[in-house]
């Protein structure tokens, strides 16, 4: 649903258009003046059509350019539907394992991770869907919204490796514990019953209890736990000079980590490979129901060069019928001097 209306952007240009009424007044006390000058002569008044076509064209130029000059313009106003019983959370790992990659130039996982979370995203556009950062404890960076476009700019420029630094100085920053205060720290709106959070990490992760994580999420009103694992066996973490780092290797049971998990959570777990069964599973744990048209961001549409462009219209309609007058005046002349030429010869 698109609804719009018109808007100046800068008002006070059209005080330019009063330009418009000096032509009009002119012609108008001059008209005053031939009428009193004909009924003294008993003249008859001409023909009035072509008399004000002058003043007339005059003025809708000025009028025009104060228009164009208020800068006129578009606003379209798109009204989405959002769901009013659901919400999502996107968990991102942001540890230092996630700057992993095949090679020094090849995409890091939280890149991959980011991209994955846009695209999961999309997949429901009606569920407001916020942004949480994953060390060994949760941040919130977006709270849940309908907002497509603050959900990417914010998932693109904000979500960056080790922002914030994880508290601890332990060699795997990452616990999946911390995941358990998703569902009781207010990531969430209280009164929505249907909530989503997707994690997207390497699942390197300290040991931890699967259970415990698993209890927070079933109380209610429960959350429903989608798992995405973003990683590969081969990958390095590597230095400023492209060596990769002695200090890592990754961890070749984390694949396992994140099926334990989501299986203890009644969640289910995807390879960064399968994001469409993902996407599927998404839209399945978000299910339907109630929704409401929220108003997004207003788009505006300047309309002052189109007006500026028909006050050409009049001008060029004035500069036509002069010189079309023009030759209507010389063509006697032509005449006379093409009569002049053959008797000369």
């Amino acid at each position: 649903m698109v609804v719009g209306d018109i808007t100046f952007l800068t008002p006070l240009g059209a005080l330019l258009a009063l330009g418009g009424l000096l032509p009009l007044a002119a012609f108008a006390v001059a008209e005053r003046r031939v009428a009193r000058v004909r009924r003294v002569l008993r003249l008859p008044p001409p023909g009035h059509a072509r008399r004000w076509t002058t003043p007339a064209a005059l003025a809708a130029v000025a009028l025009l350019l104060g228009l164009a000059a208020a800068q006129p313009a578009w606003r379209n106003f798109e009204g989405e539907r959002t769901r009013t019983d659901a919400e999502a959370l996107f968990v991102v790992d942001v540890s230092r394992s996630m700057a992993a990659a095949t090679a020094p130039d090849a995409a890091s996982r939280l890149e991959r991770a980011r991209a994955a979370a846009v695209r999961l995203r999309a997949a429901i556009p009606e569920v407001p869907s916020g942004i949480a950062t994953l060390t060994d404890r949760v941040v919130p960076n977006l709270l849940p919204s309908s907002d497509t476009a603050a959900f990417n700019s914010t998932m693109s420029l904000a979500i960056q490796l080790q922002r914030p630094p994880p508290l601890g100085v332990d060699v795997v920053a990452t616990t999946l514990q911390a995941l358990s205060a998703t569902a009781s720290q207010g990531f969430f709106t209280p009164r929505e019953p249907r909530r989503l959070v997707v994690v997207l990490t390497d699942g390197e992760s300290r040991p931890f209890n699967p259970s415990g994580v698993a209890r927070a999420f079933a109380r209610p009103p429960g959350v429903k736990l989608t798992t995405v694992h973003v990683w590969h066996g081969d990958e390095r973490v590597f230095g400023a000079e492209g060596r990769p780092e002695e200090a890592y290797r990754p961890d070749d049971a984390s694949g396992s980590t994140l099926e334990t998990l989501a299986s203890a959570s009644g969640g289910q777990a995807f390879s960064e490979d399968e994001l469409d069964a993902a996407a599927t599973a998404l839209r399945t744990a978000a299910g339907s129901g109630p929704t409401t048209t929220r108003a997004s961001a207003p788009t505006t549409t300047t309309l002052a060069p189109y007006v500026a462009a028909a006050a050409l219209l009049p001008l060029l309609w004035l500069v036509f019928a002069r010189g079309k007058r023009s030759l209507t005046v010389l063509r006697p002349a032509v005449r006379s001097l093409a009569s002049f030429q053959e008797l000369a010869e």
